[in-house]
């Protein structure tokens, strides 16, 4: 007595037989051979008969898929907002301060001289302020970048006596010239746009060298004309006064932007190495920037790769 047991789509065939001769050779018994059991009931490659039609898995929701894709839609369209949004407010901060500087020199509420120069401070540090403001994504930092390409492009216009501006040109430019700004004022926007694209928000080595441009060097300049007494001996047109107040307000500029960024969890912020650190690139950019080499080398370039190449050996 022998029992084969199939198991042939989802069910089990069992059948007891006297089959003679089968089992003393081990041989295998086909389906047909036993009773209950059809040829077509059994998709198993080995039995005869036709396939057993197989259906598929059933797919995902056709609805469901849509409703992601709508969501990934509406999640990208509200960073490109954002983004957008937030280089419309810092194009038109920066355009405003400029006009606002602009009309009190107009009106010789300040002198022209440091007019030009709170343009050159606060340009800077408001810039990099807004930073936040921008989203997350890989393409932040290129929305962030129009504003000082579309700057740079505008005193393209106006140093190539493309477009006409005498406000402009005025409250930017040293001697109101438009072929000086194709010089510190070009060189300092252009800075602004490569610290924006290589080094973003995320690095201390472009908030520093902004900072230490922007901050320092400005206040350099103002305090050093109003206060410069006593010159430099390796330096006439350069000021203990000046230097110093370089190495203080770039310094303490420096320090306020990378905890302003460190509060939005971009930088790691630890007030010993930090000051420490700070201290040394501001001592180097000051140092620098009081050689005699202005003439040579703007300030706003000097001063900028300076501290970028020093964040760079001590902040890694």
């Amino acid at each position: 007595m022998g029992v084969a047991i199939w198991s042939c789509g989802g069910a089990a065939v069992f059948a007891s037989a006297l089959l003679p001769g089968r089992r003393s050779h081990g041989s295998r018994l086909a389906p047909t051979e036993l009773p209950f059991a059809s040829a077509s009931s059994c998709p198993l490659p080995f039995l005869s008969g036709p396939a057993v039609p197989f259906s598929p898995a059933p797919m995902p929701s056709s609805r469901a898929q849509l409703r992601l894709l709508r969501l990934r839609v509406q999640a990208s369209a509200g960073v490109v907002l954002q983004d957008a949004a937030a280089t419309t407010f810092c194009f038109a901060g920066a355009y405003s301060l400029v006009l606002v500087f602009d009309t009190l020199a107009e009106r010789n509420i300040i002198q022209k001289s440091l007019s030009r120069k709170a343009v050159h401070v606060l340009s800077g540090l408001l810039y990099m302020a807004t930073w936040p403001f921008f989203s997350s994504s890989m393409v932040a930092r290129y929305f962030a970048a129009v504003v000082p390409l579309l700057n740079c492009i505008r005193l393209l216009c106006y140093g190539l006596r493309l477009l006409t501006d005498e406000g402009v040109v005025k409250s930017v430019a040293r001697e109101g010239r438009p072929e000086e700004l194709l010089r510190g004022p070009l060189y300092y926007v252009i800075v602004l746009l490569l610290c924006t694209l290589v080094f973003w928000r995320e690095s201390p080595v472009g908030v520093v060298s902004l900072t230490m441009m922007s901050g320092g060097d400005g206040f350099a300049d103002i305090v050093g004309r109003r206060y410069g007494v006593t010159k430099l001996p390796y330096n006439q047109q350069k000021s203990w006064v000046g230097s110093i107040s370089m190495f203080v307000f770039g310094l303490f500029f420096s320090v306020g932007m990378l905890y302003y960024f460190s509060v939005f969890g971009y930088v790691h912020f630890d007030p010993e190495q930090t000051i420490t650190r700070v201290a040394l690139i501001s001592l180097a950019a000051t140092v620098v920037e009081s050689l005699p080499i202005s003439d040579v080398v703007d300030d706003n370039v000097s001063v900028p790769l300076t501290s970028m190449l020093t964040s760079v050996l001590l902040f890694g």
